[in-house]
């Protein structure tokens, strides 16, 4: 039997096919094993949710007669019926009522523990998992509203009129209008399909249709996402968790322990569809952390924790803005593989400065170089350090593509929370992306103890 999932939503990329399977020449420290509860999308048992967030990363205000803009469809298959999972919630505590984003934390962690599943394997501290989710993000930014804070401390209303901040007028951070068709068993000829799908839309006056979906014998997360002329910046991603980047708390999603490079190697199967335009930026793999300017995980505390971000772009029509004449987009340093000496970026002849989109860096950075660029301190709770790199044959060694097409391993030092695959289009209205994944797997190779 297939499983098809559609998740209809709401942006854009090129036009490309891609697999990738790790590097034949690596040799890992030890026995591979899957840290997602789901390996390789497989199990009929469906574990999949859907959230919604503004450019803040908060709910701010719902949808008329939506709700909070959360979702799941989760359910056991049994032999003549499925055994399914609600979704509904009123909400336990009465003080949640009157606050979206607080009844949002709530909601989620609600969804989380219908759809948790536990195990035995002593591998893992805690053996469960809850579900894949997908998120989408409103890139609209409205500056006389005064939601957003800044460098983690609230601020008022005020003028901006530097580019980078799309916005219709009062209203334009809204949550979408979200629907869903509850996965059922459909046949086709002599094909039977379990199908389901979430859609909507964020222009709450317009209509929208539905589209025809592929097969595959894993599930297919087929994604559709279109901008318009007052949503020109939207983001929509598959994560293999659930809480990266948005608020504290404790919802698990698909994996089940923390990946810790550089021992863990990223496997699914990609395929890109439609294009979104210039101003398209596919990240074929997107991991985020958190840890202190010293190192240390981190506390809560926006003084002195970074959300940081590391991105590999894929999008062939996105170029590198790191170069010699614009240093402040380049990373202070390059490392080559083996543990070299730092490249400089300063070092014309050597830096690779076309492996390198862009490097941005926190808002409480102790250690700022002369030439600089901070990161956008509206889109994210805490500070955050963003690094985004492009195929480069400097990232062959790693497994990172070199080309189109090539397969990946990360490397980074670091503990991920989270890890994602998913498009963003940055204020370029009426472009259209669209693409399936399958086949999705982290497989860890846990060094030996002394």
């Amino acid at each position: 039997m297939a499983m098809v999932l559609a998740i209809l939503s709401f942006l854009s990329i090129f036009s490309f096919t891609v697999s990738f399977c790790q590097l034949d020449d690596y040799e890992w420290p030890g026995p591979e094993y899957s840290v997602v509860g789901d390996p390789g999308m497989r199990n009929s048992n469906l574990r999949l949710a859907i959230d919604s967030w503004n450019y803040c990363n908060k709910v701010g205000s719902e949808a008329p007669k939506m709700g909070s803009p959360a979702a799941a469809d989760c359910f056991d298959v049994h032999p003549k019926t499925f055994s399914r999972f609600p979704s509904s919630f009123r909400g336990q505590d009465l003080s949640h009522l009157n606050d979206p984003d607080l009844y949002a934390v709530q909601k989620e962690l609600y969804l989380g523990s219908k759809c948790e599943v536990h195990g035995n394997d002593l591998r893992f501290i805690s053996d469960y998992y809850q579900f894949w989710m997908i998120t989408l993000r409103n890139g609209n930014l409205d500056t006389h509203a005064g939601l957003c804070p800044s460098k983690g401390r609230k601020v008022g209303p005020f003028e901006h009129s530097e580019d980078g901040f799309s916005c219709f007028g009062k209203g334009c951070m809204n949550q979408p209008l979200m629907f869903h068709n509850y996965t059922s068993l459909q046949t086709v000829g002599k094909e039977n399909f379990l199908r389901g799908s979430f859609f909507g839309t964020y222009d709450l006056d317009v209509d929208f249709g539905k589209g025809n979906l592929g097969e595959d014998k894993s599930w297919a997360f087929h994604h559709f996402l279109r901008t318009s002329d007052k949503y020109p910046s939207l983001k929509l991603t598959l994560k293999s968790d659930s809480a990266g980047g948005k608020f504290g708390y404790g919802t698990r999603g698909m994996t089940k322990d923390l990946t810790i490079s550089p021992d863990f190697e990223v496997i699914f199967t990609l395929n890109v569809l439609k294009g979104g335009g210039a101003n398209s930026q596919f990240n074929l793999l997107e991991m985020r952390s958190c840890w202190r300017n010293d190192g240390l995980r981190c506390e809560g505390n926006s003084r002195i924790d970074v959300n940081r971000y590391f991105r590999m772009i894929l999008s062939p029509n996105t170029t590198a803005l790191c170069s010699p004449t614009n240093l402040k987009a380049c990373p202070p340093y390059h490392i080559t593989r083996g543990g070299s000496s730092p490249i400089y970026r300063n070092d014309t002849a050597n830096f690779p400065y076309e492996a390198y989109h862009s490097y941005c860096a926190p808002s409480n950075a102790e250690h700022l170089q002369d030439l600089y660029q901070l990161c956008d301190p509206y889109s994210n709770p805490m500070p955050q350090e963003i690094i985004k790199i492009l195929p480069h044959l400097v990232w062959e060694s790693y497994g990172f593509p070199k080309k189109q097409g090539d397969g990946w391993i990360g490397d980074s030092r670091k503990s991920w929370d989270s890890i994602g695959v998913g498009t963003e289009v940055f204020m370029n209205p009426d472009q259209v992306v669209e693409w399936t994944i399958s086949d999705f797997d982290i497989l860890m190779h846990p060094r030996p103890h002394d």
